[in-house]
């Protein structure tokens, strides 16, 4: 947790210096509206980040829709998303990083381009938050692609395995 909130600062403040330097000055103006629209921002995005995952699985896995599950684990302060079904590694590898890309980078490049304030922070939030799906997919980077892999229903962890499961529990990937 400690090691997430520094590299969110230093995320943070590396991406608010580029901002600066590269669209416009900066400027911190705080108003009721601008409060909330960061925090509605900020639950869509990490809502859309989980339903990332799960399309991964789907798209990436092959699973069965109603393999899929999607909540809140109030005691961890995460959102999560999950299957019950293995995944070949490939597929997980992929599906660990679609959110990174289209809730964290995408909004980075339009609040560039538009420019927003707003949207790189969001930006900048969503890219730290997904730390955890790094960490999943740096365990993976040495596991053959073809290896099976499950996926922990109550905790961030994964589960390898190199030989096969039975053909009627398995996805494609």
């Amino acid at each position: 947790m400690k090691q997430s909130l520094v590299w969110n600062a230093a995320l943070l403040l590396l991406a608010m210096i580029t901002y600066h330097l590269f669209a416009e000055p900066l400027s911190f103006r705080f108003s009721l509206i601008s409060v909330v629209l960061f925090v509605i921002g900020y639950l869509l995005l990490i809502v859309l980040h989980e339903l990332f995952h799960l399309l991964g699985f789907l798209l990436f896995g092959r699973v069965p829709f109603s393999s899929l599950a999607y909540g809140l684990n109030v005691k961890m302060g995460v959102a999560y998303a999950t299957t019950d079904r293995p995944l070949r590694v490939r597929a997980m590898r992929k599906a660990l990083l679609l959110p990174f890309w289209v809730t964290g980078v995408l909004p980075g490049v339009i609040g560039f381009m538009v420019p927003s304030q707003l949207l790189v922070l969001l930006s900048t939030m969503l890219i730290a938050g997904a730390a955890g799906d790094f960490a999943m997919y740096r365990e993976l980077r040495n596991v053959p692609a073809d290896a099976w892999v499950t996926d922990d229903q109550a905790k961030p962890r994964l589960y390898v395995y190199e030989q096969d499961f039975p053909p009627e529990k398995t996805s494609a990937g």
